[in-house]
């Protein structure tokens, strides 16, 4: 994951649109709201892969590359990283396309580690791949 990449890295896991509801006092969209969306996005491909549920137990490498305005389409990618016997280390990265003219921009990343949890949220291995 570099400033450099000219398209995505991963899958696209998660797309919303920036609202005004979502701004910090310059008008920017909020940074703890993009971490957020970032969790999510990045939850989908670790649920999937853990067949249940995850919890995020660290973020690493939060980058802000670019601001995000209101009306942007953003769009988060997830790749896996890495697995271990419980864990999964997940790239993220933050996209977005300008209105009205389409423009494609990467605005955030950084890396997410999850741990797969049983329903009393204690540690589980992570099921084996079909």
């Amino acid at each position: 994951m570099t400033e450099q990449n000219l398209c995505p890295s991963g899958t696209l896991s998660l797309q919303t649109l920036a609202m005004p509801a979502d701004t910090n006092a310059n008008g920017d969209i909020f940074g703890g709201w993009m971490m957020g969306q970032m969790d999510l996005g990045s939850s989908v491909l670790a649920r999937t892969r853990a067949r249940g549920r995850v919890t995020t137990v660290a973020v690493e490498g939060m980058t802000f590359h670019k601001p995000v305005h209101v009306g942007d389409l953003v769009s988060i990618y997830a790749d896996m990283l890495r697995e271990g016997t419980t864990s999964m280390r997940i790239g993220v990265e933050v996209w977005v396309t300008r209105q009205p003219g389409g423009e494609v921009l990467k605005v955030t990343e950084a890396v997410f580690t999850f741990v797969a949890v049983d329903i009393s949220g204690k540690k589980r291995p992570l099921p084996a791949q079909e």
